[in-house]
């Protein structure tokens, strides 16, 4: 599966697709640890954007996450674009007690996580906080309190946070961090997913700008989208789905949605599509992929999104 994921980014590159995002799980048999994956798919790949969705920043030591991620960018010519969040639903039970980390006293869990991102954004923005040694095995580079190494310039405004609220939404645009939602949010009013979702959007940049942030931000939503242009594409997704076809239950304690899958033929696609207002309000759509049927059949479901339904949608 590690091979494989270099090969569809490399594959991706090569079809016109701007980006290669892994999800991150733990104690499951898919993709934990990303850092050497995004290394790998940088030194493959020239163009393309490599990134997470997300990390769990429950897990994280943040010092030793922002070495890597400094390193894996610079391997990457800048590319890298970090989705953190507070996590998905997990394997097993409180996982992040196995790696050493539970909340403080009045706090839970969801405050390290963030917690653990601010120190990640100081980190990778420069902070110097360690103080140096006297006498150094290699001489320091500047007088003073030393900072972590290497430094990778810009990864900083490249950090998106998986918001799974309006009110995570919201805090990210304050900590001026971009905004990814997936496929799974927080119902907050029993609307379909994409009106939920615009909704957010619209939320996060009305804080971005009441921030006065100098730069403009990105946003993404996640979807799931299959061309139908075979018998073998009719037998893996059946024939599309029918609007409304978003499922809602409880996850971990809370209400949730779960957007649907669009598969259909090319034609009925990009008419289902532009009803979609959260991709119209979102400047980077990301596409979930089956990749257990192989870098091939992912490869050419990507090139019929890019030439059969992309144009019509005024997609880059």
């Amino acid at each position: 599966m590690l091979l494989q994921s270099i090969d569809l980014a490399v594959a991706a590159e090569e079809v016109g697709a701007d980006g290669a995002y892994f999800r991150v799980h733990h104690y499951a048999n898919q993709l934990a640890s990303p850092f050497p994956l995004l290394a790998a798919a940088g030194a493959k790949t020239s163009r393309i954007e490599l990134g997470t969705g997300v990390i769990d920043m429950r897990y994280e030591n943040p010092l030793y996450m922002a070495e890597d991620a400094g390193a894996a960018d610079l391997i990457a010519g800048g590319r890298l674009q970090l989705g953190v969040s507070r996590g998905s639903p997990e394997q097993v039970v409180d996982g992040y007690r196995y790696f050493g980390y539970e909340a403080p006293e009045g706090s839970t869990m969801a405050d390290v996580a963030r917690n653990n991102t601010g120190v990640f954004l100081q980190v990778i923005d420069g902070a110097r906080f360690a103080e140096p040694n006297p006498r150094p095995m290699f001489p320091n580079p500047h007088p003073g309190p030393l900072g972590i190494q290497p430094q990778s310039p810009g990864l900083r405004d490249r950090i998106w946070w998986g918001a799974g609220s309006d009110s995570t939404a919201v805090w990210a645009a304050e900590q001026g961090m971009n905004l990814m939602s997936s496929t799974l949010k927080e119902d907050e009013s029993g609307e379909p997913l994409h009106v939920q979702q615009r909704k957010q959007i619209e939320k996060f940049q009305a804080a971005w700008a009441e921030a006065v942030h100098e730069r403009t931000p990105r946003t993404s939503v996640s979807r799931s989208i299959f061309t139908i242009t075979s018998d073998r594409d009719r037998a893996y997704f059946g024939g599309g789905s029918r609007e409304g076809d978003d499922t809602f239950g409880v996850i971990d304690d809370y209400r949730a949605v779960f957007g649907r899958t669009y598969a259909a033929e090319p034609d009925a696609l990009v008419e289902q599509l532009r009803e979609d207002e959260a991709i119209a309000a979102a400047d980077t759509l990301l596409l979930t992929v089956p990749n257990q049927l192989g870098v091939d059949y992912v490869a050419g479901q990507l090139q019929s999104i890019i030439t059969d339904v992309a144009p019509a949608l005024g997609w880059r």
